[in-house]
């Protein structure tokens, strides 16, 4: 092997180190017809917040149950491409062993158990750990550290809080099972404009204290890509465009067709809604 061989494998080598996920040109099919994702291809790096783009029905949450493995449960399965966290193929894997190897989903909806308080949907985010009671009570402190309103209604029922609250809660779970990584879908939806603000502040801050690494599926381009440093939008299964926060929020095809700007001037539904046929990637 050449010296330069050899200096291009380690450096192959030093950048997926880098890497916590890649995905590689998967392909997803639902009941062994429709085809959904179309070679989806996308990096996340250790520590990073990466934002995944796109409107209603894009391939958004696909990707991230793609990602966790839960397609299976919907009549779907990845037939093309792999799937690699921290270096190792895990497409195969079930839900609850990629959980233990630190990468877990936060579904779209919230989906706490109603029944539960507070304080028991969170314990229940530690069911896979091994470490005995006295860690899983530290983390339980670190979640309430964070989110200052969930020690206030631990004691509450979760189908009884605010959609804000559940949302917390949803992420405070998926903090106790000990992540590397969290696949967080549509964090904003439904809720309060402040509310929203104030989750995003505290991923940035789990993303920073915690070293937690974050997928973020969003359809609010503005707020994803304010906290993300990198982002990938979808179309239809497709990855049509991708870049760093800055340079995505500056360009002028999203700047029009995803924060609803043109020409420094916001655009109004009705200029917007034939935004497909102009959109110069799918020219």
């Amino acid at each position: 092997m050449t010296s330069a061989t050899t200096t291009a494998a380690t450096s192959a080598k030093a950048a997926a180190a880098d890497l916590v996920l890649s995905v590689n040109n998967i392909e997803v099919i639902y009941d062994h017809v429709i085809l959904v994702l179309k070679g989806v291809s996308l990096d996340v790096p250790r520590g990073g917040i990466v934002a995944l783009l796109g409107a209603n029905g894009a391939g958004k949450t696909t990707t991230l149950k793609a990602i966790s493995n839960l397609l299976h449960s919907e009549r779907g399965e990845v037939t093309k491409g792999s799937i690699l966290f921290e270096g190792e193929e895990v497409q195969d894997l079930s839900p609850n062993e990629l959980v233990r190897r630190g990468c877990i989903q936060v579904m779209e909806g919230r989906h706490c158990f109603g029944h539960l308080t507070i304080e028991e949907n969170l314990l229940t985010g530690a069911f896979t750990r091994r470490d005995g009671n006295a860690a899983i009570r530290r983390d339980l402190d670190m979640v309430y550290t964070y989110f200052h309103r969930l020690r206030e209604r631990k004691e509450s029922q979760a189908g009884y809080t605010s959609g804000g609250e559940q949302q917390m809660c949803a992420i405070g779970r998926a903090l106790m099972s000990r992540p590397k990584m969290i696949l967080l879908d549509e964090p904003s939806m439904g809720l309060a404009p402040q509310i929203v603000e104030e989750i995003f502040e505290i991923v940035k801050d789990l993303n920073a204290k915690e070293n937690v690494s974050f997928l973020l599926a969003e359809q609010n381009t503005n707020m994803a890509l304010r906290y993300a440093s990198y982002g990938y939008i979808l179309e239809n299964g497709r990855v049509v465009m991708d870049g760093d926060a800055k340079s995505l929020t500056e360009n002028e095809d999203v700047k029009e067709f995803y924060l609803g700007i043109a020409e420094g001037k916001r655009k109004s539904f009705r200029e917007g809604k034939h935004y497909r046929r102009r959109k110069r990637w799918l020219a």
